[in-house]
């Protein structure tokens, strides 16, 4: 490629920022974490997590190059068609719970941008709620069996919006006490005992949420070897990422805690998962005597991308599971079927299953608001498994056959034993976080969050052993 058409090192990590980084990150992180406690954790994370993490997908993206299926690829190439199809099930099975959360999501940000509280949303009764979930979910499922994916552009649009809200979130605040000095703001305290935090249970089975919101460093791994200089620009854009986005995290946090008492969280959680975000926003406009509009706005943004993304989370996954033509051979025929719009039908009657179980079990939860907490620690745990199959390809990779076999432009770590190591740690990590994210106080969110990845895996094994039924009958 010519070089003025390759890809400046901080043009990349802006790309990368947009990308991986949201609001919500940072307002999970404020709730789940004791409020500017968090920013110990932060750091700890991108240094020892993120950092590597997006440096090993650098690596798999150039040795692949040439592979477009992503995760699946890799492992494909590196373990064989029956792991890759596992990454690629893992991948679509992950998107199950996002999915069944994207309308309860969109319900919650459209009833912002009508009533503009918190309270008429939490005024109808868990069942009216997921019945009004259920629907919406319904609707958007027939929507991508027509083949419709009018959204997608919304969902960028979307996306960017909600980052640059997030940005000026950031900015706006820290100005308002210049700005308006009369106003009520929460005093800090920066001393070393209030900000590390307790390593107790309730830290270690939240780590979850973090992981989650540092994920999916492997939607970049395409642009690496577009990179100008891959093995030394590549690195610093990843570099410069993981600064910006810790910036963010810590800065994000600040303005939060000048806003919110974590105490005051802690007594009214769930109200605080399900509206922190709006009621950031609603309380900055205040600042700023501009009313609701900075909320109406984030809130009409949210309203859109949180329905345009459950149109793409029930057709994009799903496509990449069934399009792969390796991993064809394990899956049943019937789930192969396309309409005439060309849309994997029962494929997305499986997900209508699946999903609008979560959705109805859910209506047993006390309270509309508490439903989104359970989905939020239900993604943290269920989301955060196909990062395991980045390791392990990564892993893969790094052994000596595979090393030679696939040349890469730009490799993470010039020693095999440290690669080794990174790889075995980010995969240690990832799963020990997953595995205390299923602990919970509450027991059916425990048993949800243990049976939600049990009930796909035998899914994922199910299907591989009627195929080969199918096949024998054939032969």
């Amino acid at each position: 490629m010519d070089n003025s058409k390759k890809i400046k090192w901080h043009n990349l990590a802006f790309m990368a920022f947009s990308t991986v980084w949201g609001f919500g990150n940072v307002l999970n992180g404020f709730i789940y974490f004791n409020g500017i406690q968090v920013i110990f954790s932060w750091i700890l994370m991108f240094a020892l997590y993120f950092v590597p993490y997006a440096l090993m997908v650098g690596e798999l993206g150039s040795a692949f190059k040439n592979a477009g299926g992503g995760v699946s690829s890799w492992i494909h190439e590196t373990m064989g068609p029956k792991l890759a199809y596992y990454a690629g099930f893992t991948y679509w099975a992950c998107h199950i719970t996002y999915i069944a959360s994207k309308g309860s999501g969109g319900l919650k940000a459209l009833s912002w941008v009508i009533f503009r509280n918190a309270e008429k949303f939490a005024s109808f009764s868990t069942l009216q709620i997921q019945l009004a979930t259920l629907v919406v979910f319904l609707f958007f499922c027939w929507v991508a069996s027509r083949g419709l994916t009018p959204l997608k552009s919304l969902t960028a649009i979307a996306g960017s919006s909600m980052f640059v809200m997030s940005i000026l979130y950031i900015i706006m605040m820290f100005a308002a006490p210049a700005i308006n000095p009369h106003a009520h703001f929460v005093s800090l305290d920066f001393s070393w005992k209030n900000l590390v935090p307790q390593f107790n249970v309730q830290y270690f089975t939240s780590l979850s949420i973090l992981v989650f919101a540092v994920g999916g460093c492997e939607k970049i791994s395409p642009y690496v070897n577009k990179v100008e200089d891959p093995e030394r620009g590549f690195p610093k854009g990843m570099i410069a990422l993981a600064i910006m986005v810790m910036i963010c995290a810590i800065l994000g946090t600040v303005a939060m805690g000048l806003m919110f008492d974590p105490k005051e969280i802690v007594k009214n959680f769930d109200a605080y998962n399900a509206n922190g975000a709006y009621w950031a926003f609603q309380k900055l406009g205040q600042y700023y005597h501009m009313g609701d509009l900075l909320m109406i706005i984030y809130a009409v943004c949210n309203t859109i991308g949180q329905f345009s993304t459950l149109v793409l989370s029930i057709d994009a996954p799903l496509r990449m599971l069934l399009d792969n033509e390796n991993a064809r051979q394990f899956i049943p025929s019937g789930l192969l079927k396309k309409n005439k719009y060309g849309s994997y039908i029962n494929g997305i009657w499986l997900i209508v299953v699946l999903a609008g179980s979560i959705i109805l079990i859910q209506s047993f939860v006390p309270g509309a608001d508490a439903v989104l907490t359970q989905l939020t620690k239900l993604n943290s745990v269920a989301m955060t498994m196909r990062y395991l199959w980045v390791f392990a390809a990564y892993i893969a990779l790094r052994t000596a056959v595979n090393y030679k076999k696939f040349p890469a432009e730009y490799r993470a770590f010039k020693n095999q034993f440290v690669a080794k190591v990174a790889g075995i740690w980010c995969f240690a990590v990832t799963a020990a976080c997953d595995i205390l994210g299923m602990y919970d106080t509450d027991k059916f969110t425990m048993i949800l969050k243990i049976a939600t990845p049990l009930v796909l895996l035998a899914l994922g094994l199910i299907m591989p052993a009627i195929a080969k039924l199918e096949q024998k009958k054939e032969a």
